[in-house]
């Protein structure tokens, strides 16, 4: 009579943590007498539901519920695919040889929800940084041209034939003419200070 000997699964342990949306893999290797049978079901709380069965080798009978998300392999593993938030549980593998003995073996699974909301709140603080660096370099454009338009400005009005300039030129000649025909020193000193 034949014996179900083991069943080895290659995770590092039988616990296992995904995202939604994310797959998963239930990675098992089994070791029988002829050709055996594998029977996936989850279970979480009260609720037993029956996934799939197949021979090692041969096609899958998958139920509705999964048909579209689970992936069968000849060595008796399973990978589950865009998991949600209520495939969190315990999936058992029951292998079970042409003879009737079987064996079972069980994995859990934690699915973690996606924060869409802070997802959502960084995409939103990035555009408000984006939006302030080019705040900020508009301003620091609008101050390099004012400093060029101030600097253009402050050089046209010490050109010569400036008004300013000829009225300063025009003050200094009549100082002059003053000191020389006068000699009144106190005066130019009076002229200059109000000059300046």
């Amino acid at each position: 009579m034949g014996r179900t000997r083991q069943i080895y699964t290659f995770s590092c342990s039988r616990s296992l943590t995904r995202s939604v949306q994310e797959d998963v893999l239930f990675s098992v290797d089994v070791t029988c007498t002829g050709t055996p049978t594998v029977q996936w079901t989850f279970m979480s709380g009260a609720v037993s539901r029956f996934i799939g069965t197949w021979q090692l080798g041969g096609p899958a009978n998958i139920t509705l519920d999964y048909s579209s998300r689970v992936q069968n392999y000849s060595n008796g593993s399973m990978g589950l695919s865009d998991l949600r938030l209520q495939d969190a549980g315990f999936y058992v593998i029951t292998v079970t040889e042409e003879t009737g003995s079987s064996k079972d073996a069980g994995f859990v699974l934690k699915v973690n929800e996606v924060l869409y909301e802070d997802l959502q709140y960084l995409s939103v603080a990035g555009v408000a940084l984006a939006g302030l660096a080019g705040l900020l370099a508009l301003i620091m454009w609008l101050v390099d041209k004012a400093y060029w338009k101030i600097k253009e400005w402050r050089c046209r009005k010490e050109m010569p034939g400036n008004h300013s300039n000829t009225y300063r030129k025009y003050r200094f000649e009549s100082l002059f003419y003053s000191f020389v025909h006068n000699g009144s020193m106190s005066y130019i000193i009076f002229s200059l200070h109000d000059l300046l």
